[in-house]
């Protein structure tokens, strides 16, 4: 069984969630402790006692310690099922979060997983509309036979949300991410709650955000504004960058007092500089290293190397023969099996 501890580098709970995912995936054991020590309120929250939950029904594992607040878990995995996956995060814990785990062991099999409850768009999470337009497009580039079905946005504090997924068996191949080609487009989705239809605001991130593209982006800007039904309100906006090459992304969070222009304006201006900066955004560069490793090798260059990249090179060279090279000046990350 491996030993892990929580509080490595960022201590978060992603290492959790890496965790889980290669488990399910390689049958390895682990147990783990000090999870999110490094965190304001440590221990399992209800999002990640839900992913716990959600792949350890995957893979039929037994769990020991899968309580709110818990510092300490025990999973041995089973066997992956195919058919359909129901999830139910009853707070408004992140969607996205609870998908990140299992979308690593999912694509040995095929499987729909359908999340209701939880929230769409969440602070520290990536939005569903990142991962859909950011995430699965690069994934689909190394062989992930992945798709977004539906989708109903919740936020802050109901959540009340709803995501369907499809996944089909794949079979992963290496690739590098070292260069953007020529720009292609820009893209964005802008979404609030029915009722701040009235305040016009997912237009004005729309109409904020393109303004500030505009002024660097020499290609067409295609950002669309929705209202969707929610139980209680909420905004945020995402948009991405498509090139020959690549997909680079960010997005932003609406917030009680915060101005609907100001949300579209900070997530095109994170766009800008992860744009002009790397090949793969830093957000999304580190939920990408699980993939290289299982593929046996990649080679990507993001905006700038973070904790969060560190700490997953760390948790999956546990679970597999890999070993990372970070080149912090040049901000590029390659895997390498042995």
């Amino acid at each position: 069984m491996l030993e892990i501890d929580g509080s490595h580098d960022e201590g978060g709970g992603q290492i959790l969630r890496t965790c889980l995912g290669l488990s399910a995936f390689t049958g390895k054991a682990f147990n783990i402790i000090n999870i999110r020590s490094k965190r304001k309120n440590p221990g399992l929250k209800a999002q990640h006692l839900e992913a716990v939950n959600s792949v350890a029904k995957l893979c039929n594992a037994e769990v020991v310690g899968n309580k709110l607040h818990s510092q300490e878990l025990t999973f041995k995995p089973g066997q992956i099922k195919s058919g359909r996956l129901n999830i139910n995060i009853p707070t408004a814990g992140s969607c996205g979060l609870v998908l990140q785990a299992l979308m690593i062991p999912a694509f040995l099999t095929t499987v729909k997983i359908k999340i209701e409850g939880g929230a769409t768009y969440g602070k520290w999470a990536p939005p569903i509309d990142n991962q859909a337009n950011i995430l699965f497009p690069l994934l689909r580039k190394m062989g992930y036979d992945i798709e977004l079905l539906n989708v109903k946005d919740g936020f802050y504090p109901k959540g009340g949300a709803l995501v369907e997924v499809q996944i089909k068996k794949s079979e992963l191949k290496p690739i590098e991410l070292l260069e953007k080609g020529k720009l292609k487009v820009v893209k964005g989705i802008s979404v609030a709650s029915s009722n701040l239809e009235k305040a016009n605001v997912a237009v004005r991130q729309a109409k904020a955000a393109r303004k500030e593209l505009s002024s660097i982006f020499d290609c067409p800007i295609k950002l669309e504004a929705f209202y969707r039904d929610s139980v209680c309100p909420g905004t945020g906006i995402t948009l991405w960058v498509e090139t020959e090459k690549s997909v680079i992304g960010a997005d932003s969070l609406g917030e009680q007092g915060k101005k609907s222009e100001q949300v579209g304006k900070e997530a095109a201006k994170t766009l800008i500089k992860e744009y002009s900066k790397g090949v793969v955004d830093s957000y999304t560069a580190d939920q990408l290293l699980p993939y290289f490793a299982i593929a046996g090798s990649g080679k990507l260059k993001t905006s700038k190397i973070t904790g969060h990249i560190r700490t997953n090179a760390f948790i999956i060279e546990k679970f597999l023969k890999v070993k990372f090279n970070i080149d912090e000046e040049e901000a590029i990350v390659e895997c390498k099996s042995y």
